[in-house]
């Protein structure tokens, strides 16, 4: 039995399922497919400031993702009922809707039947029934765990799904994580640039310069904002950029970070050039950029968007690797439609396979952009046509003056067998030692 409620305001701006639950670069496949549903943000809001006080005095803790085993994702109603056996009462699972693509249905056992319920978008906020809101799936199924509440069983015992299993980001959990800062204790100026989701401001935070990155109130994005954010809770490196907290409110979010004054890696060179930039600022930049990349090696994390453009620069000429945007764990298979394919290794472009040997191939070009002073790699070259030279033996030349030990780490982390690329410890050794002998 179906039991659908009036569609009245959906907000989700026409999102799928598949948008929320995995976003546009993170499938099924993945171990980890974060959702969330940042919802008008009221829910929250009023958490924050009851906890005030207490988040002042805690130390923050990395946010934990919360396992959704029961989501099934894309399967049709019937498949549903024929997973759903045998029909206890209260056996349960989620799929997404079929008849109302962007929306969810609750599928429970009762008396030898399957009822459907349709789960909506209201008000950006998920509900069943116009009466109860949720800020996320796993908060709903928590709910009418405790009790029915209309349904017509209580839920009691979850189908899990197998195979890789989604997980949830909750809003809540960086309040408890002490990752929340106050609106009030944040500055905002001027926008300093853009990101992939939205502005980025120059701020104020406790008497220091920070970055803000701004996302409006939209679902869509807010998962991939969090995604991120959760991911940044967790990594800790003087070569990495460092994340200061978040800002929640109903109007929108913000993520607040330490402040790079000297901007992008790729503008650093670009701007100043020869005359400017040393041998010894090149391999300190390369060293600087090889460490941030060894600890997420040795994490088991994988970047996939490395490349000099997300290589930032600080007053003091320090070098941090930075937006973790489509960073995930090792080893897992993606869609490679939205990569950028002059920077990325031929298995991640052909099978969707990434690694930390993947983020290696990345790096050599990230050293060739470094010593051709920011130029734009594989130039000649007709984008379309970048996997299949490279592919056919196809290799960039050094850049003019380039340290011949320099080209054979790109030489090296260009094998087109994964295998036989360095590791970053390794490279890292050899850079260190290039480092000790260059002179500008």
């Amino acid at each position: 039995m179906d039991h659908g409620y009036q569609n009245t305001g959906r907000t989700h701006f026409g999102t799928t399922p598949q948008q929320l639950v995995t976003h546009s670069f993170c499938d099924r496949a993945s171990p980890v497919s974060p959702v969330t549903n940042i919802g008008s943000y009221t829910s929250f809001v009023q958490h924050i400031k009851d906890d005030t006080n207490m988040n002042s005095l805690q130390r923050k803790a990395q946010v934990k993702l919360n396992a959704m085993p029961w989501f099934h994702g894309k399967i049709s109603r019937e498949m549903a009922e024929e997973l759903l056996t045998p029909k206890e009462n209260g056996l349960f699972l989620v799929r997404e809707s079929t008849n109302y693509p962007g929306d969810y249905t609750l599928c429970v056992c009762y008396v030898g039947k399957v009822e459907h319920y349709r789960v909506k978008y209201k008000d950006n906020q998920l509900t069943i029934d116009d009466e109860e809101f949720f800020e996320n799936l796993s908060q709903l199924v928590e709910h009418y765990q405790k009790d029915a509440d209309g349904l017509c069983t209580q839920l009691t015992k979850s189908l899990p799904k197998k195979g890789k299993q989604e997980f949830c980001i909750d809003t809540k959990s960086f309040i408890d994580a002490g990752w929340v800062i106050q609106e009030q204790e944040l500055q905002l100026n001027e926008t300093i640039g853009k990101g992939e989701f939205g502005d980025v401001l120059l701020g104020v935070y406790r008497g220091e310069k920070v970055a803000v990155k701004m996302l409006k109130d939209s679902s869509v994005e807010a998962q991939k904002f969090l995604t991120e954010a959760l991911l940044m809770t967790s990594l800790r490196h003087e070569n990495l950029v460092e994340l200061l907290g978040l800002v929640l409110n109903e109007k929108h979010l913000l993520l607040v970070t330490e402040y790079m004054g000297k901007g992008s890696l790729v503008e650093y060179l670009r701007s100043r050039g020869r005359l400017h930039v040393t041998k010894k600022d090149q391999i300190n930049f390369a060293v600087d950029t090889c460490s941030g990349m060894e600890y997420l090696e040795f994490r088991k994390v994988v970047h996939r968007d490395l490349a000099a453009r997300n290589v930032l620069i600080s007053e003091a000429g320090v070098a941090k690797v930075a937006d973790f945007g489509l960073a995930r764990e090792e080893n897992y298979i993606v869609d490679a439609g939205k990569l950028p394919i002059k920077w990325t290794a031929p298995e991640a472009l052909r099978q969707g396979v990434f690694s930390n040997k993947s983020d290696m191939w990345s790096f050599g070009v990230l050293l060739w952009e470094i010593y051709s002073f920011g130029r734009v790699p594989y130039s000649r070259i007709p984008l379309v046509d970048v996997v299949k030279h490279v592919e056919k033996g196809y290799r960039m030349e050094a850049p003019e003056c380039c340290p011949p030990e320099i080209y054979e780490i790109m030489r090296q982390a260009w094998d087109l067998l994964p295998d036989r690329r360095p590791t970053f410890k390794d490279v890292k050794t050899k850079l260190a030692q290039l480092k000790v002998v260059t002179i500008n």
